[in-house]
């Protein structure tokens, strides 16, 4: 702690020199700044990296907008732009006055075998920040996947750092972090349960989405609200030139997208949809139950902006998306996410940009339940509206700073059970939560040398937790101990945390450096989940008087290789993450529709620690990454163990992916994807004894066992059509788990039929081998 605050108190001191710093030399220089779009559809284009030619390189990038500024003494210089997949393009300019550029990027194009360069050359040397992956759509596309739906989540889990968590399942963990302290935003909206069908499924149709962007822990300061990471999502603006459609028709799901302008080079539109159809085979049956069963999920992209001047642009967006799943009157389950986001961006002048935004977003599950003696419905509902406001200054050639506001209202609505009085259900409704969590930050981008590049950052977290209600107050053993009720908007209880942010790198060479990084995060609101994956009915609790704040503090240090003139990547980064206020559970915890909920609960610490290595082939015909994590993630707890530390639920001690792709031809590509891992911990039964003439499991250890090793081979081939017509076409064949490893997804234990002294345990594999195939189409 000492250090921590030492630590909080210069970083503290050197930003508040950081102003002095700005203002030193910003009125000797000139400002020019700009927008970056794609020259075929005039979309914004999200981390193109701008180069300022001369003895000591200056750069920058543009924003999530588009929007780039630099600081440059006056006079002659060479601008050059480069992105992902697309051509790069110098523009030489003399300044003499603060000036605004328009750059039209042209995609790349194959030539003689060789791929335009996937990335800004040397971007990954210079960059401060550490922990972060940029994934671009090119990446996603290539990847084979279960049913052949492409998906983000399952792509990320494919990077150092990022497991899976379980066959064919779109959640994750990063870092030895569990699922909920990963915060997943949508055009800045925060998205609770990405996932459809359970996991097989993420809530992100790739047909819509423009860029994303993943941080391990060591994210910039205008992050907040959790410990692990934090995946950034960036909807497509929509093609402001020409109306066009596209879309594709596969085995279990079909997708369409519409984009065009609005008004032509002002103002687009998107509207992206995609849903599943097994019900409509399951129609065909001629029995009741089955045609009137409920299978399939939706989701809705929708986004609109319009560009009002030179410096003020509006954006509005939207997703929808639902789950229903439903067996004739008895069962009926439903559940999904909606989000909107409104936009403000306006140029103060060239070197301060400034983004207002209004978020809506609101997840809810509903469970209905029809039979003889049962008739119920339970519902549950996670709403919050957030108001940002940051700004990016440019100040001279060497200074950079951000800062802003944000405040984030929350209201979660626990389980509430509906029922009729001669049900054998009691009807329950759980006190609703209301809390605001606000924060304000600040960061300063700076190249004190030449070879050294420094992030560092303050960020201001306030959590308040409002009635009505009445709140207990629990002892260790879990009774309540005092309880009070509060009236309205009453104040109940306040937590202030302050967060360091610092990342640096130096460039031992024009090839490689050395970077190091440190952050502070703290996170307020906890899903309490006792199952092997999350779940749509897993509860969500907020910072209260007995539920502290989780508090983690990472720490990394790095090494990046750039070889064969940019075109090989190599980097291997080492971090240690020490974790306080972790969840869990008591022995036999009940947490669905409890009402003393918190009662369940149990406080420890965590520790995570592990070595990641990537190495990545970024052009040629062929080109892939191979990533490998060596890593441990352990908790620790008064009344579990003994107070010993153990491995938590997603420790894996190796965990390995290598991706490839291969361009056959110019029509056919080829890829496939390895994955590997070490099994799960988990608790499996260490005997078992008789009470009152019936068999019970006796544990000893928790997570003291291991799931059997992970492995499976996915490939993939795509056969595009004449790249000449107008109407495009290309088929996608895939094929899941080539030599159908039965990868265990349950291991239970069983007492034998025959012989019930003895003990079998029995495994269930949720899949083998499975073909795909999917059209698609673009005109």
């Amino acid at each position: 702690m000492i250090v921590v605050r030492y630590f909080v108190f210069v970083a503290t001191a050197v930003l508040l020199f950081t102003f002095a710093l700005l203002s030193a030399g910003a009125q000797t220089r000139v400002a020019v700044s700009g927008h970056v779009y794609d020259a075929a559809s005039g979309e914004t284009l999200v981390g193109v990296n701008v180069r300022a030619v001369g003895r000591d390189d200056r750069y920058s990038a543009t924003n999530t907008y588009g929007f780039f500024s630099m600081s440059l003494p006056a006079g002659r210089h060479e601008l050059v732009f480069s992105r992902v997949g697309y051509q790069t393009q110098s523009v030489e300019l003399v300044l003499d006055v603060d000036s605004s550029l328009r750059i039209e990027l042209v995609q790349g194009e194959r030539i003689e075998e060789v791929v335009v360069s996937q990335v800004p050359a040397r971007d990954n040397i210079i960059n401060p920040q550490m922990g972060v992956a940029s994934v671009s759509m090119q990446d996603i596309r290539r990847v084979p996947v279960l049913f052949g739906e492409q998906d983000v989540l399952k792509t990320i889990q494919l990077l150092p750092g990022v497991m899976s968590g379980g066959e064919g399942s779109t959640s994750f963990y990063v870092r030895g972090g569990t699922g909920d302290q990963n915060l997943v935003l949508l055009d800045e909206a925060v998205v609770y349960n990405a996932s459809h069908l359970f996991g097989f499924f993420s809530t992100f149709n790739s047909d819509a989405i423009k860029d994303v962007n993943l941080y391990k822990g060591s994210s910039p300061a205008q992050y907040g609200g959790r410990l692990s990471s934090v995946l950034d999502i960036s909807m497509l603006d929509g093609n402001n030139k020409r109306l066009g459609m596209e879309g594709g028709i596969g085995l279990i799901a079909s997708r369409l997208k519409v984009e065009g302008p609005i008004v032509k080079h002002k103002g687009s539109f998107i509207v992206s949809a995609r849903r599943t159809y097994a019900d409509m085979f399951l129609k065909l049956s001629k029995d009741p139950d089955i045609n009137q069963t409920r299978m399939f999920f939706y989701d809705l992209n929708v986004k609109g902006n319009y560009r009002v001047d030179d410096r003020n642009t509006l954006y509005l967006s939207g997703y929808f998306g639902k789950d229903l799943l439903g067996y004739s009157d008895l069962f009926d389950f439903d559940w999904g996410n909606a989000t909107a986001t409104v936009r403000w961006n306006h140029l103060f002048s060239n070197r301060l940009f400034s983004n207002t935004t209004l978020v809506y977003s609101n997840f809810n599950y509903h469970v209905a339940v029809g039979a003889d003696d049962f008739d119920f419905r339970i519902m549950s509902t996670i709403r919050n509206t957030n108001l940002k406001q940051d700004f990016q200054y440019v100040a001279n050639g060497t200074h950079t700073l951000r800062f802003g506001l944000n405040g984030l209202f929350q209201r979660v609505s626990p389980s509430e059970i509906a029922a009729e009085e001669s049900d054998r259900v009691n009807s329950l409704n759980l006190e609703r939560r209301s809390g605001l969590e606000a924060a304000g930050y600040i960061s300063h981008e700076w190249r004190p040398l030449e070879r050294l590049n420094l992030t560092y950052g303050l960020r201001l977290n306030s959590f308040l937790l409002f009635g009505p209600g009445t709140f207990h107050t629990y002892d260790a053993d879990g009774d309540i101990i005092a309880s009070q009720t509060y009236g309205r908007a009453e104040l109940v209880q306040h937590y202030l945390h302050l967060e360091p942010r610092m990342s640096l790198s130096y460039e031992l060479s024009r090839s490689n450096s050395v970077k190091a990084s440190y952050s502070r995060n703290t996170q307020n609101l906890h899903q309490l989940s006792n199952s092997t994956s999350t779940l749509p009915t897993d509860a969500w609790v907020m910072s209260s008087n007995n539920i502290k704040p989780q508090i983690a503090d990472l720490v990394a240090v790095g090494f990046y290789q750039n070889l064969g003139n940019n075109r090989y990547e190599v980097s291997v980064e080492t971090y240690y993450k020490d974790m306080r206020n972790q969840i869990d559970y008591r022995d036999a915890a009940d947490l669905q529709a409890n009402e003393f909920i918190e009662s369940e609960l149990l406080y420890g610490m965590g520790r995570a620690y592990g070595l990641e290595l990537y190495a990545r082939k970024r052009s040629g015909p062929l080109s892939g990454w191979l990533s490998y994590t060596l890593s441990r993630s352990e908790r620790r707890f008064d009344d579990i163990d003994g107070g010993r530390w153990f491995a938590a639920r997603q420790d894996r001690t190796h965990d390995l992916a290598a991706v490839a792709s291969y361009q056959l031809s110019r029509r056919w590509s080829l890829s496939s994807t390895f994955v590997y891992s070490t099994g799960n911990a988990v608790t499996f039964p260490s005997g078992k004894y008789q009470l009152d003439g019936r068999s019970i499991w006796y544990y000893t250890e928790r997570n003291g066992y291991r799931m059997p090793d992970y492995h499976r081979l996915d490939v993939g081939a795509t056969l595009d059509g004449d790249p000449n017509k107008k109407f495009k076409s290309s088929w996608t064949f895939g094929i899941y788990n080539v030599y159908s490893r039965k990868n265990a997804y349950i291991i239970d234990f069983r007492e034998n039929k025959t012989h019930p002294n003895l003990t079998e345990t029995y495994r269930i594999a949720l899949f083998g081998i499975i073909p795909s195939v999917t059209w698609n189409f673009k005109f």
